[in-house]
């Protein structure tokens, strides 16, 4: 089934960031309920097929895969700074770096104090990209990514563990018992909304 040129405005918008919700605002649909109807947009078959089509035309478009992508974060991650200096510690040329080397830098700053004879000094840095970011990424394509889903889900269970140990010691201070029915009682009436 061919799509409305509404729909075939949110294929559009969506390959600009691949967020469903603004895609659909951007091809006109209501903000209000731009949440729900790009789900329902997303579950179309025709969507899926013309996102899928597009993408892979840009992918042969820009000569970017997968492959590539996962090569490039495979240099950052595993980047050895010493290839960026000389064996007496000074910072090479940015020509005479090997490509994986050059494909970690981010940027250099060079500063020369004085000019001509009157130089006083050089200051060179040079700024690398996120190795730990480049690392992370490759361990959540492997699978290997064991950070919690939801990190707040996480932290209000914390939270919820806290405050049960607050209130039994408060209790236990107050000479009373406490049973776990009591504790889950008052943490629910602590509970927000």
């Amino acid at each position: 089934m061919a799509l409305t040129a509404k729909q075939s405005r949110f294929v559009d918008e969506y390959l600009k960031d691949l967020n469903a919700s603004q895609a659909a605002i951007r091809a006109g649909y209501s903000a209000i309920s731009a949440r729900n109807i790009s789900s329902g947009l997303m579950t179309k078959a025709n969507i899926q097929s013309a996102i899928s089509a597009r993408m892979g035309k840009r992918s042969e478009r820009t000569a970017i895969t997968a492959d590539r992508v996962l090569q490039e974060l495979a240099r950052l991650a595993f980047l050895d700074v010493r290839k960026a200096f000389t064996l007496d510690g000074a910072l090479k040329p940015i020509h005479e770096l090997d490509d994986d080397t050059a494909a970690a830098v981010a940027g250099m700053d060079i500063a020369e104090f004085g000019s001509g004879d009157d130089q006083t000094g050089v200051v060179k840095k040079i700024k690398l990209s996120d190795k730990k970011g480049a690392l992370e990424l490759l361990m959540r394509h492997l699978g290997m990514n064991t950070t919690p889903i939801n990190s707040d889900l996480d932290s209000d269970l914390k939270r919820i563990e806290l405050e049960r140990r607050k209130l039994e010691l408060e209790r236990m201070r107050n000479g009373g018992g406490s049973t776990m029915e009591d504790v889950l009682r008052d943490l629910i009436a602590r509970m927000p909304g």
